[in-house]
């Protein structure tokens, strides 16, 4: 009994988990560019989605598990935090959907010759680590969310973001070839922008409900 009341309290979490960060993760950006550029040149494809995913992974986690004991006693700081994030993400969701209505598209970025898998790596740590919204989103509204599960939901919490972050690399990475020629359309990316647009309305919406009703 408890199994089954743990299951259905996990699938929520982590479902709000993937769809928080791919939420946040799907956008025209370098790290995006240099991924798919990879992909399309077959070089170091592994390498690099290993790299970024496991970045965004232990950045979820620390901020996870960070926000978490600095939020346990203080449920006021909680409650804000909580509010804030709805903030922020009704703005990112209007964001969106002003985006949708906009034509852009994601080209890989160019680069010179063949490089080492050492210096592609490092090429992907400064996309990934030099980039300050990395921080502001990774780990300080994802991990103020994630914190605010209770203890036992967390890790679903973590391994729903995470999986939507290995997911976007590899299909990015791997699938470069095919994505390449979607990616190059604008209509493409205004119905991606359309449902990021709903789905940041939709947590920030449960995100209120949490900080207002305790749950």
């Amino acid at each position: 009994m408890n199994l089954t009341v743990t299951a259905s309290l996990a699938f929520p979490v982590f479902v709000q988990g993937l769809a928080l960060s791919f939420g946040l993760i799907v956008a025209i950006g370098a790290q995006n560019a240099f991924v798919l550029r990879q992909g399309l040149r077959r070089e170091h494809v592994g390498g690099v989605v290993l790299f970024c995913a496991t970045a965004d992974a232990l950045l979820i986690a620390a901020g996870v598990m960070g926000m978490a004991q600095a939020l346990g006693e203080s449920p006021n700081l909680a409650r804000a935090l909580a509010l804030a994030g709805s903030v922020f993400l009704a703005v990112y969701g209007w964001q969106a959907l002003r985006r949708a209505r906009q034509t852009h598209q994601l080209e890989a970025i160019e680069a010179g010759s063949s490089q080492t898998l050492g210096a592609t790596v490092a090429q992907a740590a400064a996309f990934t680590l030099l980039n300050p919204h990395v921080y502001l989103d990774t780990v300080l509204l994802v991990g103020s969310i994630g914190a605010q599960q209770p203890n036992g939901l967390r890790a679903w919490f973590i391994a729903g973001a995470s999986g939507a972050s290995l997911a976007w690399f590899a299909l990015l990475g791997f699938g470069a070839r095919w994505l390449a020629p979607v990616f190059a359309r604008p209509r493409a990316w205004q119905v991606l922008d359309g449902l990021i647009g709903l789905t940041m309305f939709v947590l920030s919406a449960l995100l209120v409900r949490h900080a207002l009703v305790g749950i």
